[in-house]
Order: C-alpha cells, then sequence, then structure tokens
C-alpha cells in the first residue's frame, strides 16, 4: 500500500480522498478548509497541518484543484509540493484544467525529476464517492504505469490517453459532447410534452430507440424514469452548471487554440453561460430541462 498526500478535499475530492482510505493507503490530507481535513479524517485519512507536512510523509502525490492557476502554484509554487517532494515521486493531478497548463506542469515536473499524470476524472460526485470515476490519463509510460494502482481505487475506468495534456484533452471533449447531449435530451422531452407524450412514455420508446444516449438512460432530465437521475430532487447536483461552463469554456479555449470548429460547443457554452447569469450556477446542469420550460 502507497503513502499518499492528498491535496484538495472539496466535493469530488473528499469521495475520492476516502476511497484511497478504504483501500489500505495511508492517506495524508490536506486542504485550506479545516472542517474537510477533518472529514476526511472521519473516514480515515491523516490530517496534515500544512500543504508540505502532507508531502515530506508521502510517496504519491495526489490533486484535486478548481483551475490551471491553482494546479502550477499548489504544485511548483514556493513552499510547493515540488519544493517538499522526495526525488523521483509520482504526481497524480485529477483535477480538470486546461491541456496547456497541464503540460506547463509536466514539463516543469520532468524538469525536476518527478514523474507526473494528468488524470481527470468522469462522473461526478456520486461516481466519487462511490469509487466507480472514469479516469483519462495523459503522461509518460512509466508515470501511468505507477499511477494506475492509485486510480484503480478510485475509478472503474482507467484509460491511458497518450502523452502530458491528453487526459485533459479526453475530458473536456467528453464533457463538451455531454453537454451538447443533455441539451438535445432536454428539448426532445420537452418537444414530446408538448406534443401529448408523457415522459415514460417517450424515454420506453427513446431509450432502446435511435435517440438512446448516456444523458437519457443514466442521467434522465424529465422527472420519473429514472430514479436516480437529479430530475427526481429538483435538479439537486450531481454536476452544476457551473462545472459544465467551465468544462465547455476549457473545450472552447482549447479549440480557438487547436483550430478545431465546435460550433455545437459553442451554443451548448451560451445555454448554460445564460443559466448562470440567472443565478443557478448550483442547479444540476440537467435542469437545462426547467429552463427550457420556462420554469427558472
Amino acid at each position: 500500500m502507497a503513502k499518499i498526500a492528498f491535496i484538495g478535499l472539496g466535493n469530488m475530492g473528499s469521495g475520492m480522498c476516502a476511497n484511497l482510505c478504504n483501500a489500505g493507503h495511508e492517506v495524508h490530507a490536506f486542504d485550506l478548509h479545516e472542517a474537510a481535513v477533518q472529514a476526511a479524517a472521519a473516514h480515515g485519512a491523516l490530517p496534515a497541518l500544512s500543504l508540505a507536512d502532507a508531502v515530506k510523509a508521502a510517496e504519491v502525490v495526489v490533486t484535486m484543484l478548481p483551475a490551471g492557476k491553482h494546479v502550477l502554484s499548489v504544485y511548483f509554487g514556493e513552499s510547493g509540493v515540488a519544493a517538499n517532494a522526495k526525488p523521483g515521486m509520482l504526481f497524480i493531478d485529477c483535477s480538470t484544467i486546461a491541456v496547456e497548463d497541464a503540460r506547463e506542469a509536466a514539463k516543469q515536473a520532468a524538469a525536476g525529476g518527478f514523474l507526473m499524470v494528468d488524470a481527470p476524472g468522469s462522473g461526478g460526485t456520486a461516481a466519487a464517492d462511490a469509487g466507480t470515476l472514469t479516469f483519462m490519463a495523459g503522461g509518460p509510460d512509466e508515470a501511468f504505469a505507477k499511477a494506475k494502482p492509485i486510480l484503480d481505487a478510485m475509478g472503474k475506468n482507467i484509460f491511458h490517453a497518450g502523452g502530458s495534456g491528453n487526459g485533459q484533452a479526453a475530458k473536456i471533449a467528453n464533457n463538451m459532447l455531454l453537454g451538447i447531449s443533455m441539451i438535445g435530451t432536454c428539448e426532445a422531452f420537452n418537444l414530446a410534452e408538448k406534443l401529448g407524450l408523457d415522459a415514460q412514455t417517450f424515454f420506453d420508446i427513446s431509450s432502446v430507440s435511435s435517440g438512446q444516449c448516456w444523458s437519457m438512460t443514466s442521467y434522465c432530465p424529465a422527472p420519473g424514469p429514472v430514479p436516480t437521475s437529479p430530475a427526481n430532487r429538483d435538479y439537486q447536483p450531481g454536476f452544476a452548471v457551473a462545472m459544465m461552463l467551465k468544462d465547455l469554456k476549457l473545450a472552447h479555449e482549447a479549440a480557438v487554440a487547436a483550430g478545431a470548429k465546435i460550433t455545437l460547443g459553442e451554443m451548448a457554452e451560451k445555454v448554460y453561460g445564460d443559466l448562470d447569469a440567472r443565478g443557478h450556477a448550483g442547479l444540476d446542469f440537467s435542469g437545462v430541462m426547467k429552463d427550457l420550460k420556462g420554469a427558472l
């Protein structure tokens, strides 16, 4: 079992940290919020008084942070991870950040003699808590081989997407598709309702027909057909509008940099941006169903 420093105990990170503890790893947990550290301790983690204390006690560092600037600062800022890490230590960043930020972090890690993978997870808080996330990892083969047993404790599907930054590339492309398909699914259910077809009947037909997609069968935005979906909890996240909007913005920025056309991705960004502007950032992203019906 590994000695792991886990840094960043937010909605996703807390569940991931708990699953590492459940797998028998020795986890030294740190977050700027003391309550989050204490909650991690209740699940078996060892509370660290500082980032440096967590890293010095570990063999592997796992991070779950809000944005690229935080990743670069936490790892390579003064008194950051790199300044306190043992030579050759493995860094696993599970944050969702810009591709270029992930590649810059990997470049700096390699220059310092460290191994690093960018390994964002997909599946939301429920999968983080259950240990069933899908991880898309970018980085050298050696780094991925060492990271995989750690990722296995937090996820169900682990993929090596290629070189550094490719984990982020896979994540933002996947989530752009998710954002687009959720809007289409919401529009289809609303149209069916307007035409006199109830949600359950439409679900029974479309879920086994050519319109089938994950947004329908696993995360149905209409109340009723999928009991575990946020639609049956008044659209409480889950995966919040603000998080989907963040991922769509990252996809937009990456597309501009790569010269890729993402017409529907840009349209989806506008839909979620409008929802966010109306003060519904904390609504589940499938709550666009309510917005399209004019209920918000």
